[in-house]
């Protein structure tokens, strides 16, 4: 393919490089994000599983245990719309007249807004326990709202037909939405070396998880929009009907 303003190669490439384009990179960033979004899928797994026991009440657990529905409602939310979103930054699967972007995308909206609602009603109504503290519950509040939001605003972008605005405030959102994941992995390295944060340390820690994710999807959505300014026109059609 060449561009416009640049004289066509003598040689055409081999017929292979044009119709099977590679498949590696495309599947990186969703592979890395699975990975991401195993770190906190897993920790839901064993709370449903503990839950369902039957548990001893502690003060790291009586919040799950005094809200069981809401606790399961977010586990279940949360893991279909970090899993599943994933596959949504596979190139691909968004372009042309494909199906899977627009279906998952209506699986991936009501999983994300159950996973975002039902995580600032526990920061509202549920005990705090000894590590959390008022600045973390403010956090949660912030970026559960910011969440809740953007997967709205993403819904009503798609509906007037700016895929642009659409894929921005989506993006935005899922990276909200995968926080927990980045959250563990800064958390570890204190958890490994004996001396976990204190109860305002661990909030900005687990600040700061939500931000990096945030200011990575922004860098991902000027990227995105600088290689593809506009839009195709199908693709408008297609997404939006």
């Amino acid at each position: 393919m060449t561009s416009i303003g640049r004289p066509a190669e003598t040689s055409a490439p081999p017929a292979h490089s044009r119709t099977h384009p590679p498949s590696r990179p495309a599947w990186l960033i969703p592979g890395g994000l699975i990975l991401l979004g195993l770190i906190p899928v897993l920790a839901g797994a064993v709370r449903v599983t503990e839950l369902a026991g039957g548990p001893e009440i502690t003060e790291q657990n009586a919040r799950f245990v005094e809200f069981p529905i809401p606790v399961v409602l977010h586990i279940f939310g949360a893991t279909l719309y970090t899993l599943l979103g994933a596959f949504q930054f596979v190139p691909s699967l968004r372009q042309g007249r494909r199906t899977w972007h627009r279906k998952a995308g209506r699986i991936l909206f009501p999983a994300g807004l159950v996973a975002a609602l039902t995580g600032l009603w526990m920061a509202c109504f549920s005990a705090l326990p000894p590590s959390d503290g008022p600045l973390l519950l403010a956090f949660r509040l912030l970026f559960g709202t910011g969440m809740a939001l953007s997967l709205l605003l993403g819904v009503r972008a798609v509906i007037r037909g700016d895929i642009r605005a659409h894929g921005a405030w989506m993006t935005r959102a899922y990276a909200i939405g995968l926080g927990a994941g980045t959250q563990a992995l800064i958390l570890i390295l204190p958890e490994l070396l004996g001396s976990p944060p204190g109860v305002t340390l661990r909030a900005l820690l687990m600040g700061a998880g939500w931000l990096v994710n945030l200011l990575v999807a922004e860098i991902v959505i000027r990227r995105r929009y600088r290689n593809h300014p506009h839009p195709r026109v199908a693709d408008v059609l297609t997404r939006s009907s």
